[in-house]
């Protein structure tokens, strides 16, 4: 009969009072270690469903907003050019003001039209100066990292230009890593790193195959029992894959494979192998919570400065609402300003320019 886990796997005090070696001690370390970095991941996942239901609910909806009152008040800024009331030097400043707007726009939506205001007031062409940009940073890649990235590289493309210089940096390392001549020690450390890995891989394999054998659906009569068997077999082979050793122990102790005396009799070389195991699951789950961490940053555009706890991640989320809803209300009150003339030059003289005291090129 296959009980629920609950209990944890670790090494206990013997009865008549001897202390735990060393090995055993690290052993229970690095259980209790695995066991709160899964707990800290779980629990973080859980923790960030609310910001991403808030984030779709709350500020993307906002940020549309924003995008669109942007669109009309570079269409408004289009038709206030043609003004006869306005000088040369307001039309001027109208020009860089839809340049950066209208640039900023185009990279959000891919927006033709926009794109095409842009031209129009920047003296420039938005494809052209993005192609430019590309075959400066392939240019770049080739010239300084001496990378070949080939001439059917889509430099309309950003993410195809990297992708490839990435693709073109990894080959390169092998290449530099395959000529790179070996010496005798580094050979023979090679070898016996291979012989432990080998030795390691043959501790996790034994669990596994007692797990097989106790697990096989095929031998289970009781529907029931195979259709639960069937679960943890599938849960059996994932940990085998990943090398968790520490999920297939508690498979054993969930199917009673393995009690307390039998944890308690490990011997000490296939404990210093399991610990070994147990250390790489440890730097693993660090790793993949540092990857999870940044990979929620990079989707939500969060800042790499902001720690990603519920706390931290909802409290900037926040401000990030009450900023764009600023930026919406002072857009709105500024789109007042084109139905008169006077209110117009008034608001065009008091907003800031553009971080540029570049005119070369505007049509005006």
């Amino acid at each position: 009969m296959i009980r629920s886990p609950d209990k944890t796997i670790g090494i206990a005090a013997s009865h008549d009072g001897a202390p735990l070696s060393k090995v055993q001690k690290a052993f229970n370390a690095l259980i209790r270690q695995i066991g709160k970095k899964r707990a800290q991941l779980a629990g973080r996942d859980a923790a960030l469903v609310p910001y991403r239901a808030k984030f779709a609910a709350e500020l993307l909806p906002l940020y549309e907003d924003a995008l669109d009152l942007q669109v009309r008040m570079v269409h408004e800024l289009d038709r206030a050019a043609g003004r006869k009331e306005l000088t040369k030097t307001e039309r001027r400043k109208i020009a860089l003001l839809i340049t950066g707007l209208a640039g900023t726009l185009v990279a959000a939506r891919d927006d033709a039209p926009m794109k095409d205001i842009y031209n129009k007031y920047s003296g420039s062409d938005y494809d052209s100066e993005e192609a430019a940009e590309m075959a400066g940073a392939k240019s770049l890649f080739e010239n300084v990292l001496g990378l070949d990235l080939g001439e059917d590289l889509d430099l309309g493309s950003p993410e195809a230009v990297f992708e490839r210089a990435q693709e073109k940096l990894r080959e390169q390392q092998t290449q530099a890593d395959a000529r790179r001549k070996k010496s005798a020690k580094q050979i023979a450390r090679e070898a016996r790193q291979q012989a432990d890995e080998q030795r390691l891989r043959q501790s996790i394999r034994e669990v596994y195959r007692k797990l097989v054998s106790a697990l096989h659906p095929d031998r289970e009569p009781d529907p029931r029992e195979r259709e639960r068997k069937t679960g943890l077999m599938q849960r059996a082979n994932q940990a085998y894959e990943k090398n968790d050793l520490l999920q297939m122990l508690e498979l054993q102790l969930e199917l009673e494979h393995i009690d307390q005396a039998a944890v308690n009799d490990i011997g000490e070389d296939r404990l210093k192998d399991y610990n070994r195991i147990l250390r790489e699951q440890l730097v693993e789950l660090e790793e993949q919570i540092l990857g999870a961490e940044d990979g929620f940053r990079a989707q939500f555009g969060i800042s790499p400065y902001v720690e990603v706890s519920a706390t931290a991640v909802m409290r900037n989320l926040s401000a990030e609402i009450m900023a764009i809803r600023r930026t919406i209300r002072d857009l709105k009150r500024d789109l007042l300003v084109f139905e008169d003339v006077k209110k117009f030059k008034t608001w065009l003289r008091n907003v800031p320019l553009p971080d540029t005291d570049d005119f070369s090129g505007i049509p005006f």
